[in-house]
């Protein structure tokens, strides 16, 4: 994989056809031209919206990470799920209430699955859960832990984004836990992606490591990694999962994720921040970032593939939210999942902090901000006219 830095980006991105010379060209042959963007605040007065899923009818599901909600908006007014046990979510820095997903079968089975903090007998962990809603999707009818024992100290790098596929597999991103020695050690779940089983919860069998004698090593899909806050599954017909990584003061990445891949990260001894997100120099073969942000880090967290004719150009892209750079990223992929070039648009520029980006039906997608104090927001985005 081509590793490109933020800065080369302008000089791809001007290469793009000028407006003048496109309209001198046929029909037939003119790039398709990136729509303006109507945004729409949707659900206000939230606290650190984490992750949000469409359900259907107009109606969204979304994670308040510090408050510790499942929340439904039913297109009118924002009610808290009944019986989600907010007090068994351990809440600290960057943990909490954290990634949301719905089940390929949502419409039929109402089933959900949460990554979040969590008490143990002699202190925390990360779990994953797995919740089924009543048919109105207002109540917990029960529930299952999947997976528990994910690292963490005092909350920082905790993760902790899901995706579920037809297959009956559920992939899970993690964060080192601020351990130097998790990334690249096998057998923590920590600085890591997992897959498993999203019924059972046991390890996927196409694991590489499936045969360990360890069974923490059984989860692991992928490993050296700092904090996996993203994972989107490209749906255009050339596939893959990808993930979306935190970088130290720089390269924040972007990668398509290798089966049994190591991605690098190795902050030895101790917890040493200055190395490289990627070092080659460790033994074996290390897999470069698709996109990395060079130096500063803009912060990114979750994002999502954009798709609907109505969205032009960004249809097929990568939308990749950040938190610090306060802005979204769209990527355009090659089919051999290198990278062409990267728009920044304006109208997202204008709400602070931004937490993920997540696709919906038709041409709209859903931005969660992350300011804090009441003051974050729901976006509808559609492609104006």
């Amino acid at each position: 994989m081509r590793r490109i830095v933020l800065g080369t980006l302008v000089a791809l991105t001007a290469a793009l056809v000028p407006p003048v010379a496109q309209a001198q060209l046929p029909a037939a042959h003119r790039a398709p031209g990136f729509p303006s963007l109507h945004v729409k605040r949707l659900v206000t007065g939230l606290d650190h919206p984490w992750d949000v899923r469409p359900v259907g009818h107009g109606r969204l599901l979304f994670t308040q990470r510090d408050r510790a909600t499942l929340s439904l908006w039913d297109g009118e007014r924002v009610r808290t799920v009944e019986g989600f046990p907010t007090d068994s979510v351990w809440v600290s820095g960057e943990t909490g209430l954290m990634g949301l997903e719905t089940d390929p079968d949502f419409a039929t089975n109402h089933v959900v699955y949460t990554c979040q903090g969590g008490f143990t007998t002699s202190g925390h962990d990360v779990r994953v859960m797995r919740w089924t809603l009543n048919g109105k999707l207002t109540a917990i009818t029960a529930s299952k832990e999947l997976l528990g024992g994910l690292p963490t100290t005092t909350g920082r790098h905790g993760g902790c984004r899901l995706l579920a596929l037809k297959d009956g597999s559920l992939f899970v991103g993690t964060g080192d836990a601020a351990t130097g020695t998790n990334p690249e050690n096998k057998k923590s779940l920590g600085g890591k992606t997992l897959r498993l089983n999203a019924t059972t919860g046991r390890p996927w069998p196409n694991n590489p490591f499936h045969k360990s004698d360890n069974r923490r090593k059984r989860y692991v899909q992928t490993f050296g990694h700092r904090n996996v806050q993203g994972l989107a599954l490209r749906r255009d017909g050339t596939g893959g999962v990808w993930s979306i990584e935190q970088g130290t003061y720089r390269d924040d990445e972007v990668n398509v994720l290798q089966n049994g891949g190591d991605y690098g990260y190795n902050p030895v001894p101790g917890y040493n921040e200055d190395v490289p997100m990627t070092d080659h120099s460790l033994p074996g073969r290390q897999i470069s970032a698709v996109w990395r942000s060079g130096d500063p880090t803009l912060a990114t967290s979750g994002g999502d593939f954009v798709y609907g004719q109505g969205w032009g150009a960004y249809d097929g892209t990568l939308a990749v939210a950040a938190l610090k750079a306060e802005r979204v990223l769209f990527l355009t992929l090659k089919p051999t999942s290198d990278l062409e070039s990267v728009r920044v648009p304006p109208a997202l520029k204008k709400y602070g902090r931004i937490r993920t980006v997540v696709d919906g039906p038709g041409n709209v997608f859903y931005v969660t901000t992350d300011n804090g104090n009441g003051a974050d927001v729901i976006l509808a985005v559609r492609p104006g006219t």
